[in-house]
């Protein structure tokens, strides 16, 4: 087994890249405001089921595959794009509906993350595509030593990411399903909605510029 200050050092450094405003963080709060507890557990379970695919697929050699065959990431970047678009259209157009509407409760339903099903998968698939966690594993490979991590290891490394990951967005989940944050969200739901879905406009855009910078 490796020391544990290699573990300790990763995960710490994950610690506060999982806490830290990016596509899911946004996702998980919006869900828990307009979907409840349930719904915003659900999406940190899907966080969790993502880590865990991160995790193991990079250990694994996802790197090496993307240094041996740039096109991969290239359709990797072009899906989260893709992907990227549609939750901003359907988040601003919430956020439009919303505002005409002067805010209502139907501005928490419009938001289509009320489903605790739909939102662990809408979850797992802003993770799976998210340019954040490429980033982040990228830089978790150069810090640890996967070159002389056995099995145990590699499972340590994950189920720790897994159960940090979980643990932050379940606290995100917690704070916003609260009774508080729901009537503001019933009120001004729509804003946050307009707020989100410009955050995944604008994540678009820089893919957009990173796939022309591909061709």
């Amino acid at each position: 087994m490796l020391p544990l200050s290699d573990f300790l050092t990763v995960w710490a450094f994950l610690a506060v890249n999982v806490a830290a405003p990016g596509p899911n963080v946004v996702n998980t709060i919006a869900t828990a405001m307009a979907g409840g507890r349930t719904a915003g557990l659900a999406s940190a379970a899907g966080v969790g089921g993502g880590v865990a695919g991160w995790c193991l697929a990079m250990s694994l050699g996802m790197s090496a595959l993307f240094a041996l065959w740039p096109g991969l990431q290239a359709a990797f970047t072009a899906v989260a794009f893709a992907l990227l678009l549609w939750f901003a259209w359907k988040l601003l157009s919430a956020a439009v509906r919303g505002w005409r509407q002067g805010g209502s409760t139907e501005t928490v339903r419009a938001t289509g993350a009320t489903d605790t099903r739909a939102a662990f998968l809408r979850s797992l698939a802003i993770i799976a595509v998210n340019p954040k966690a490429l980033t982040s594993w990228l830089t978790v490979l150069a810090m640890f030593p996967v070159d002389r991590a056995g099995p145990p290891d590699i499972a340590l490394l994950c189920l720790g990411t897994i159960a940090l990951a979980f643990t932050i967005h379940v606290a995100y989940a917690i704070l916003f399903s609260t009774g508080p944050a729901l009537r503001f969200y019933q009120r001004r739901g729509w804003i946050l909605s307009g707020v989100a879905g410009v955050f995944f406009l604008t994540v678009a855009v820089f893919l957009a510029r990173r796939l022309a910078g591909m061709a």
